[in-house]
């Protein structure tokens, strides 16, 4: 069996606006390593209040969540920010480069940021991403003179620099085209079938949902299958 990376323990989420509304409800699932997972479910469902809350950016919740076998509700916002750094790899549904830096500039801001290695060590880890996801010949043009697929493949070995337990995902192909939407969930699969990353991708698109090897579906805040 392999060990679990993501463990939400009974999550609620109340937003207090002015009255209280509940929007997440009893949420409890774990991701073991190397699993594919999708969550799916209609907008206004609690997946992006969700993901929120299991990145460590959203702290106003009740329950426990556990990453990589450590807890971290109620931890200071220093070890939270390690943690995000350390162990989580963000890919969004806009990508968020840097238009003055390098592509190979863009992906070794979270290496750099981490502070563990080197900065040659850290060229190096980023131009081997880029190579992973057969972008290498992009690393020294200015990343607002590549295409948007090749933006987010950018966005995905960014994601990767620090060799992150989980790398989550909201929507990261609800911007692209079917083709490079294609092509990000191939990146996706064999990153989970050939490298064993851990992958929690949020999307609303059946296909992609599809292709994974669990989907979570939730409706009204709850988990109504996993």
């Amino acid at each position: 069996m392999n060990a679990i990376i993501l463990e939400a323990k009974h999550i609620n989420k109340r937003f207090h606006d002015p009255i209280t509304v509940p929007v997440l409800k009893d949420i409890s699932f774990a991701v073991a390593k190397g699993e594919f997972v999708s969550v799916v479910g209609k907008s206004g469902c609690g997946k992006s209040t969700l993901l929120y809350i299991l990145s460590t950016m959203d702290t106003d919740y009740e329950g426990e969540l556990l990453i990589d076998g450590e807890v971290v509700t109620n931890q200071k916002a220093v070890k939270l920010a390690r943690i995000r750094n350390e162990k989580i790899g963000f890919v969004f549904q806009f990508h968020y480069l840097l238009n003055e830096f390098t592509v190979l500039k863009n992906v070794m801001l979270p290496g750099l940021k981490l502070n563990k290695f080197s900065e040659k060590e850290v060229e190096q880890r980023a131009f081997e991403r880029l190579k992973m996801l057969d972008i290498e010949l992009l690393a020294n043009k200015k990343a607002n003179q590549i295409s948007g697929g090749e933006k987010q493949r950018v966005a995905i070995a960014r994601a990767l620099i620090n060799d992150p337990q989980i790398i989550m995902g909201d929507e990261p192909t609800g911007n692209l085209d079917k083709k490079n939407g294609q092509l990000v969930f191939d990146i996706f699969k064999k990153l989970s079938e050939e490298f064993n990353q851990t992958l929690f991708i949020v999307t609303h698109d059946p296909s992609f949902a599809e292709g994974t090897q669990r989907i979570i579906e939730m409706e009204d805040g709850r988990i109504i299958k996993q």
